[in-house]
């Protein structure tokens, strides 16, 4: 028998291919020239202006006499401030998930009775095709749960009577369907990984259908399916907080660009998920964590400020961490004073930490996010202000509530469903043109030369 191929070498061959791939950058000064905006964004960093919504609306400028001056960040979901909107559900001691769904896919808050009947019917259709467990995420486990959620929506076209149907009402189907799927594909995921992987026991629990969805998500992922209030309500602040952001972030707009090609909405969230699986947008919270451990390994007293603030400097200088010189869980495209999302979420961080025993390492973390916007902005030079985003906090919740850090980025996604199935409906409704940017060629010129005559 022949030997075995093996594809996922990169042979000396591919190397020296990949050599000729790289062989020829494009000039930095071209982009000036040609007024190019690198990652849609203009010099001030402000992304360039691609489309319009009514969905959700983020904002960090004011004008005052025709100068623009940096402000406290504002996110506003379907023009309602989400900092009203928390304290809403909230001061009724509501969860305020299902109603945050609603209100980013139907435009308005819902009435009492409204929002009784859109959570039944999340309910009903917190289901996963017979045998589609055992059949397809079983079969292949994956220890990148992002993979194994792409692949989960991919299969659920072929479970679809109506797959390629674009019409809204079918749409909207699909939609609340894999909104209130995706905690099952994504805990699922994790426990078959977990069982064939790590040779620990294989638990399968059915979503209860008489609680919301942060809870169903403890309630799958724990063998004894036990939560305490605290930790259901912060998992629920995570959900609401991380719905949406815009129609301008990465995977937002990955829908709208799929979705305007008329493709099926499988294929669509599809390519959303691929978007969030970058570590610069939806896994900036796993390498937080990452260099905070670090932290904690390299400080002999990380209740020290000054200890703190060199461990800092060298995380800047690229002598700490990965050595990439950035401070993770810090700046924004957008905010610069603040983001509201972490503001909000700062509190019940406080909360669980006393909850869980862990006052310290919340101190800790206050610490580096007084610390850190001074040192960057002596460090950097700085177009807007930087501080700490919401990424900087979700991770050390995460790892308070004892997630497994590979449903960090999942637990991401089981939130921006919501923004991004509410985007793919605006696009089908607003547009019927292909989103199609253009790119200038800048290669030289060159003639054909016959096989033969080549070097």
């Amino acid at each position: 028998m022949p030997n075995e191929v093996d594809f996922s070498a990169v042979t000396p061959e591919i190397k020296r291919l990949a050599d000729k791939c790289c062989a020829e950058t494009i000039a930095s000064e071209l982009y000036d020239e040609y007024k190019v905006y690198r990652g849609l964004r203009d010099l001030n960093g402000n992304g360039v202006l691609a489309g319009l919504t009514n969905i959700s609306h983020v904002t960090a400028k004011k004008t005052e006499n025709g100068i623009e001056k940096p402000m406290h960040g504002q996110l506003y979901y379907q023009g309602i401030d989400i900092k009203d909107i928390v304290a809403g559900f909230l001061s009724e001691k509501r969860f305020g998930f299902e109603e945050t769904v609603y209100l980013l896919l139907f435009g308005s808050l819902p009435a009492k009775n409204e929002l009784e009947s859109f959570t039944r019917l999340l309910r009903v259709y917190c289901s996963l095709p017979p045998k589609f467990v055992r059949d397809i995420i079983m079969k292949a486990p994956s220890s990148d749960m992002m993979n194994t959620l792409s692949r989960s929506v991919l299969m659920l076209y072929y479970y679809d009577s109506a797959p390629d149907d674009i019409s809204i009402p079918n749409v909207l189907r699909q939609c609340l369907r894999l909104i209130a799927q995706f905690p099952l594909l994504a805990v699922y995921g994790y426990q078959a990984y977990r069982h064939y992987e790590k040779d620990e026991s294989l638990i399968i629990h059915q979503p209860s259908p008489d609680i919301s969805t942060a809870e169903n998500i403890l309630y799958l992922l724990r063998p004894d399916k036990q939560y305490t209030e605290i930790e259901a309500r912060v998992l629920d602040l995570a959900l609401v907080l991380h719905a949406e952001h815009g129609g301008g972030n990465n995977s937002s707009f990955t829908v709208h660009v799929v979705t305007s090609s008329g493709t099926d909405t499988y294929s669509t969230i599809a390519a959303a998920l691929g978007a969030l699986k970058g570590p610069k947008h939806g896994g900036a919270n796993i390498r937080v964590m990452q260099m905070m451990d670090d932290l904690r390994d390299n400080v002999k007293n990380w209740l020290d400020e000054g200890q703190v603030a060199d461990y800092l400097k060298k995380l800047l200088h690229k002598e700490a961490f990965d050595r990439a010189g950035l401070i993770y869980g810090f700046g924004h495209a957008i905010y610069s004073l603040s983001d509201p999302r972490a503001v909000i979420f700062k509190k019940f961080v406080q909360r669980l930490s006393v909850d869980k025993q862990r006052e310290e390492e919340y101190q800790l973390y206050n610490m580096v996010a007084r610390l850190a916007p001074e040192l960057i902005t002596s460090e950097r030079r700085m177009y807007k202000g930087v501080s700490p985003n919401i990424d900087f906090y979700s991770g050390f919740v995460y790892n308070m509530l004892d997630l497994p850090v590979e449903l960090y980025t999942p637990i991401f996604a089981i939130a921006r469903i919501a923004g991004w199935s509410a985007h793919r409906i605006e696009e089908l409704v607003n547009s019927s043109r292909i989103i199609r940017p253009a790119y200038r060629c800048v290669a030289r010129r060159q003639d054909y030369v016959p096989l033969g005559e080549r070097a």
